[in-house]
C-alpha cells in the first residue's frame, strides 16, 4: 500500500483520537450495551440497537485510524532543508493577482486538512497547483468560478 503523508501534528491528533476511542468511548459503549441487555427483549430495544450501531462505528474508526497510522509517512518539514519550492508541510503565502488579496496556507495530509484553518490537503487541486512552485512563480488554480492566478510570496518551513 501507499504511504500516507502526515505532519507530526496530524499523527499526534490521530493517536489522541485513537486513545480516546479505546480508553473512553469503547468502555462507555460496552457498558451501554450491557445495560440494554439487562432490559430484556432485544427486538424492540432501541437503546440496544443504537448502542450496537455506535459500537460498529467506533470499532470501524479504530481500525481506520490504526491502518492510517501504520501507513503514515510522518514528514516534519522543519527537518528538511529549504529548497525554495513548495512541498508537503510548508506554509505558503500567496497573493491573488485578481484582487491583490493575500492568503496563507499550510500543505498537509488529508486527515489534517481544514479550509477554515487554511490547511490544504496535499491532494487538493489547490495544493497540487502550488506544489513545486517557488517564490515569484504564478500558480493557476482551477475553481468552479474559473481560473484563479496566485503569486507565491513566501514559503516557510514552520
Amino acid at each position: 500500500m501507499d504511504k500516507i503523508p502526515m505532519t507530526p501534528y496530524g499523527a499526534d491528533t490521530l493517536r489522541a483520537e485513537l486513545d480516546r476511542l479505546k480508553s473512553i468511548e469503547r468502555p462507555r459503549i460496552i457498558k451501554a450495551i450491557a445495560e440494554a441487555l439487562e432490559q430484556g427483549d432485544l427486538r424492540e430495544n432501541a437503546e440496544f440497537q443504537y448502542a450496537k450501531e455506535e459500537q460498529g462505528f467506533i470499532e470501524g474508526r479504530i481500525l481506520e485510524i490504526e491502518n492510517k497510522l501504520s501507513l503514515a509517512q510522518i514528514i516534519d518539514v522543519r527537518d528538511i532543508a529549504s529548497s525554495g519550492r513548495i512541498i508537503f508541510g510548508v506554509t505558503v503565502t500567496v497573493i491573488n493577482l485578481e484582487d491583490d488579496a493575500e492568503s496563507v496556507y499550510k500543505i498537509v495530509g488529508d486527515d489534517e486538512s481544514d479550509l477554515k484553518l487554511n490547511k490544504l490537503s496535499v491532494y487538493s487541486p489547490f495544493a497540487r497547483a502550488l506544489v513545486g512552485k517557488e517564490v515569484g512563480d504564478v500558480a493557476v488554480v482551477k475553481t468552479p468560478n474559473g481560473d484563479v492566478e496566485l503569486e507565491v510570496k513566501l514559503i516557510e518551513h514552520l
